[in-house]
């Protein structure tokens, strides 16, 4: 489709083979994901996403204390696949944490309380939409990433390491570098499985793929 925005969709994929190059500065790294949060939907403008951005050994640090978490849960003569993978996370250069701010959703519960129910999931909404926007913005800087979810067994260890807030709750990590193997073909369902469409100028509309 000759669409700018959904041409930049098509760049994100999920990249394992990291580098610890990126082919930006870190100064212009971090404005773009700090950018990409800002600009990211929230429920009632809540803008309850919050991140921490490691690089270089601040990164690799964060890998060490999932590796020590998951040694505790995976049996030691099944731990090298995991250990493969947390390598590959830390080869890269730098690691972004995202959390969702648990006093912005309790003080909208207290101020709608109508609503009190839904903001714990727009709340993950907007992570989600938060974490889209980032690896979206990274992949169009030909930045290569994944997205991972240690939580909660890292949660503490990451807390105390990096002073996090004891409102913020963690939902996901993103370890991101140079791009150093090619992404292979992605595969999709057929549309008329997932799409339903109403009120076309022609029965015959398809939605275009």
């Amino acid at each position: 489709m000759n669409n700018p925005l959904i041409q930049s969709i098509e760049k994100r994929r999920t990249q394992y083979a990291l580098g610890a190059a990126l082919p930006i500065s870190e100064q212009e790294t971090t404005a773009l994901i700090a950018a990409a949060i800002r600009l990211a939907p929230s429920s009632f403008n809540s803008q309850s996403s919050r991140a921490v951005i490691l690089y270089g050994d601040e990164s690799r640090e964060f890998w060490n204390i999932a590796e020590a978490a998951l040694r505790k849960i995976v049996p030691a003569n099944a731990f090298a696949p995991t250990k493969a993978k947390i390598d590959s996370f830390a080869a890269g250069a730098g690691t972004v944490l995202f959390y969702e701010d648990q006093d912005v959703v309790k003080g909208l519960q207290d101020k709608f309380a109508p609503y009190a129910d839904n903001f714990p999931v727009w709340s993950e909404q907007a992570s989600g939409m938060a974490q889209f926007a980032v690896w979206t913005a990274l992949a169009n800087a030909d930045i290569g990433a994944s997205l991972q979810h240690y939580n909660p067994l890292v949660d503490a260890d990451a807390a105390a390491r990096w002073n996090i807030p004891a409102s913020w709750k963690l939902r996901a990590q993103m370890p991101f570098g140079s791009n150093e193997k090619p992404f292979g073909e992605k595969a999709f369902m057929d549309d008329r499985q997932r799409f339903k469409v109403f009120g076309a100028a022609s029965a015959e509309s398809r939605v275009a793929a």
